[in-house]
């Protein structure tokens, strides 16, 4: 595998975070979103922390009764030490495990991204794997206008109530 690939793509890759703050960016904060990241930096100072690594951008869509379409965007940064006694509207767990991922890790320009996520839809439709809907964007890196990130998409698991009948 060259070294210059865009896109790498691997299987059954587990993602797991310590110390996670995170904050659920509400649809009418979406034009608002580097603002809410400066606020959680300023709200993990105040509490006498610091993180750790990069920016998750945890995204999923859900449809309500009427089947309207709801985006669900949530913002998470590893802390170096835990918080206790969270305030509205952060939410704190000291583990974030999601075990068996599609896996990629995207290097390019930030406007191609969604590439990564194509990628990453395209096997699982290929390979017959049912993804969960659901996706953390990792971005590990920038250096000009390329950035690296590493997409987690989560494997829906296996119904097992179906097995027994």
């Amino acid at each position: 595998m060259s070294t210059g690939e865009k896109i790498i793509l691997r299987e059954n890759k587990t993602l797991k975070l310590n110390n996670v703050l995170i904050r659920e960016v509400r649809e009418n904060e979406f034009m608002d979103i580097n603002k809410i990241a400066y606020m959680m930096e300023s709200y993990i100072k105040s509490k006498g922390n610091s993180i750790v690594g990069p920016m998750i951008n945890y995204s999923a869509a859900s449809a309500d009764e009427s089947g309207q379409v709801k985006i669900i965007l949530k913002l998470m940064v590893q802390l170096k030490n835990p918080i206790h006694n969270i305030e509205e509207p952060y939410e704190f767990k000291s583990l974030l495990r999601v075990p068996n991922c599609l896996f990629a890790r995207f290097s390019e320009k930030e406007e191609n991204l969604q590439f990564a996520y194509s990628k990453l839809q395209l096997h699982a439709f290929e390979n017959d794997i049912k993804l969960k809907g659901d996706s953390y964007t990792v971005f590990v890196d920038k250096n000009g206008n390329k950035i690296v990130a590493d997409v987690f998409m989560e494997v829906q698991k296996e119904d097992l109530a179906l097995e027994g009948i």
